[in-house]
């Protein structure tokens, strides 16, 4: 086991591979050349390469790398080039993926890259953009995918200016398949660390590619040495960054209460936009089931509470329930329109099941939207967010605590949740303060996150951003915000 206070340098890594080499020396001679935005922070620190000489599969990427007949020239070899940045804009972690094809004649005949998880072919008017030997790529800002043409990076500058600005860091500390039960630095508080520390580096692109980068040969390495490197690097940011931001300075989840529900009519698509617009990470929606199976956004059974219905929502069809004004003639939303409104304003959901009914049309619709990391559910049943994660287990999930006597960790273990959700204001006699510090750090050793009510909950915000919650939910959004000065 290594000691996570310990830096793992870069020099460290690369002075094993300083003398020559010959498929060091081949990989330094087509090694790729980034074209980065001129406001870009981050740089590539570090690149693994593999060489192929037949058809296999990757090492480092989720591919086969196929040496084929291309045109009227053969693939002699392939290249492999696993570039790694410390940071992403939205998270801690990044590799991408530069493929080279050469012919017998060591000409490059076909190059590859990697965008946003898919792995394009990287030609300009049908040839590898060459600046002499080496593949000339445009990177985008921020996140890094590559393309071969500035225009595949233009049509993306709206989504791209979004996560560089309002998403810089929420993603946290990323583990992909390469590294899952490799990488053990990921937790709850891990990922509001890298949270902070990125929300820092948030910046405009200038969609100005202006700055070139030139991969040297000091900085390759064959791949092994990288993929055994990476865990600790990663471990150490984790150890460097708890150490350097202390709880009350945490960047929290800014998640709105049944949408902007001091605002608009609670659980409507109203509430949605306008917690987009006060600053809202998140919107907490309740999940309910109609007569006919439907799964509806709808906080309590009974709908004369709000809407100008009365009876059970569970007895009407979703006919019945989209003829009720849910006030200031808003409709009852599904689950399906909320999802797509909260895609649509750059949101992310944290869903409380309010029926067992409602379990499987949930995860199902979280599965097929590819919601994993922009979806949280929760419950005050352990036993439905069990199965939750026995469906799914990539959603991650939250128990709800209906008392303070809760045993939080036990309850949290039971369910396989990441988080708990202290919500006992109804609790008779439930103290209006923060969580102590004891449980807090009880909870914390589990490894779980902690989520909390502000406004009418449990106290007011000053106190909540000291004890260093993961998320805290407001039906006020805006007033989780931080203040000037």
């Amino acid at each position: 086991m290594y000691d996570p206070s310990v830096e793992p340098t870069v020099a460290e890594l690369t002075a094993a591979y300083a003398g020559p080499d010959p498929g060091r020396a081949l990989a330094a001679q087509y090694a790729p050349i980034l074209l980065l935005d001129a406001r870009e922070p981050f740089v590539p620190l570090v690149v693994g390469y593999t060489i192929f000489r037949r058809s296999v599969h990757s090492p480092s990427a989720h591919r086969y790398v196929e040496l084929e007949q291309r045109g009227k020239r053969g693939t002699d070899t392939a290249i492999e080039y696993a570039l790694w940045w410390d940071w992403d804009i939205t998270h801690l972690y990044e590799l991408e993926h530069v493929w080279v094809y050469l012919d017998a004649n060591g000409e490059v005949i076909h190059a590859e890259g990697s965008r946003h998880g898919r792995y394009r072919k990287m030609l300009a008017h049908g040839e590898p953009p060459l600046t002499g030997s080496r593949l000339t790529l445009y990177a985008e800002a921020g996140k890094h995918s590559l393309a071969p043409v500035r225009s595949w990076l233009d049509t993306l500058a709206p989504l791209t200016r979004k996560l560089c600005l309002r998403h810089a860091g929420l993603e946290g500390v990323l583990i992909t398949w390469l590294f899952r039960g490799i990488i053990r630095a990921k937790s709850p508080e891990a990922d509001r660390l890298v949270h902070t520390h990125l929300e820092r580096y948030a910046f405009e692109p200038s969609l100005d590619f202006a700055q070139v980068f030139t991969v040297p040969e000091s900085s390759l390495v064959p791949w092994p040495a990288l993929f055994a490197w990476i865990p600790r690097r990663v471990t150490w940011w984790v150890y460097t960054l708890r150490r350097a931001i202390p709880p009350g300075q945490r960047r929290f989840f800014r998640i709105a209460r049944r949408g902007a529900s001091a605002y608009a009519p609670e659980n409507t698509l109203a509430a949605i936009a306008i917690a987009a617009q006060h600053g809202a990470d998140l919107v907490k929606l309740d999940v309910q089931h109609t007569a006919d199976g439907v799964p509806v956004i709808l906080h309590g059974q009974e709908l004369s509470r709000t809407t100008n219905g009365h009876g059970p929502a569970s007895q009407r069809t979703l006919r019945e329930l989209k003829a009720l004004d849910a006030g200031n003639g808003e409709r009852i939303p599904t689950l399906e329109e909320a999802i797509a409104s909260c895609r649509e304003h750059q949101l992310g959901l944290y869903l409380e099941l309010e029926s067992e009914a409602v379990i499987v049309p949930v995860v199902r619709a979280i599965q097929r939207h590819h919601l994993y990391d922009r979806v949280g559910v929760c419950s005050y049943h352990p036993d439905w967010l069990a199965l939750v994660r026995a469906l799914e287990p990539r959603i991650t999930t939250a128990v709800l605590l209906g008392s303070p006597a809760a045993d939080a960790v036990t309850l949290a273990g039971a369910a396989g949740a990441q988080y708990v959700h202290p919500a006992w204001e109804a609790a008779p006699g439930a103290p209006h303060v923060p969580p102590s510090e004891e449980w807090t750090r009880r909870v914390r050793e589990a490894g779980l996150g902690i989520i909390c009510e502000h406004e009418r909950c449990l106290c007011d915000l000053a106190a909540l951003r000291q004890v260093g919650v993961d998320g805290i939910c407001s039906s006020a959004p805006d007033t989780l915000m931080p203040r000037p000065g």
